[in-house]
């Protein structure tokens, strides 16, 4: 791994000149994400769902980049799709001029039902997308990011990497796994200057989370174990991912970085 660069403060979240590859950005934490990246001087390659008739593909995300005067791209790919997958870095690669500093997984699904009733589909289509797309954009960066001894992989996770929730079986064994593969990719890509590392997001007011939102009791229940006393918003995760994507993380290894308001605490 290359020392911490000697250079002030401010400098080590500069991302100018830094290609980044990002999923699940059209909206929520991801859109944040991508925007706080190209703020912070990064070019961006979103991910995007292949388009339908019915309904056009949502470049809000695109267009607020645009609107700083910073560079993005996307490419498309259905993340259940892993045929496509397994060819989206390629295609991202080539929109980007062959180079991509910085992936982030932060695409992901949900589905609830009761454990004695929760489908083999729900099952599949959870890990599919929240871990198995994971690990082929992972392997992929990093066939590209070891050889040139440069990158970061910053992957998703979630409070569910620790515990199990109420209803979600795929989606805890999905992100508790996905914990664990960050852990195992840092383990040996960090000796060639890949950092590999997590976010786990606490309870973020994102759709992913309208049926609790929707829910007075359980609404209530999580709200009052929540130390910072209100929920997270997206933009609370602009400077998590610009720390992990620039050189300020540059000796931060394996790390699963907690963003919860103080749940974990309790």
């Amino acid at each position: 791994m290359e020392p911490s660069p000697s250079v002030p403060s401010p400098s080590l979240f500069d991302l100018s000149g830094q290609n980044v590859l990002i999923t699940g950005a059209s909206r929520g934490i991801g859109a944040a994400c991508a925007i706080a990246l190209a703020e912070a001087g990064a070019a961006i390659c979103l991910v995007l769902r292949e388009p339908k008739d019915e309904a056009p593909p949502n470049l809000a995300t695109i267009d607020a980049i645009h609107d700083l005067g910073a560079a993005a791209h996307f490419v498309h790919c259905d993340l259940d799709n892993l045929d496509s997958v397994k060819g989206v870095f390629q295609k991202a690669l080539d929109a980007m001029g062959g180079r991509i500093d910085v992936l982030v997984n932060c695409a992901g699904i949900q589905r609830r039902s009761p454990s004695l009733d929760f489908s083999e589909t729900d099952w599949d289509d959870v890990l599919d997308v929240n871990l198995k797309s994971v690990w082929l954009l992972s392997q992929a960066a990093g066939r590209h990011m070891v050889p040139r001894r440069h990158g970061k992989i910053i992957n998703f996770c979630s409070l569910l990497t620790f515990q199990g929730g109420i209803t979600v079986p795929a989606y805890a064994a999905a992100k508790g796994a996905l914990g664990q593969l960050t852990k195992a990719l840092s383990n040996e890509w960090s000796q060639h200057n890949v950092q590999v590392n997590g976010i786990c997001p606490g309870y973020i007011a994102t759709d992913m989370n309208e049926k609790l939102l929707a829910d007075p009791a359980r609404l209530r229940q999580i709200s009052e174990r929540i130390p910072a006393g209100r929920w997270g918003d997206p933009k609370d995760f602009a400077g998590p991912i610009v720390f992990l994507a620039s050189r300020a993380s540059q000796y931060i290894c394996g790390e699963l970085l907690v963003v919860d308001g103080g749940w974990m605490g309790r």
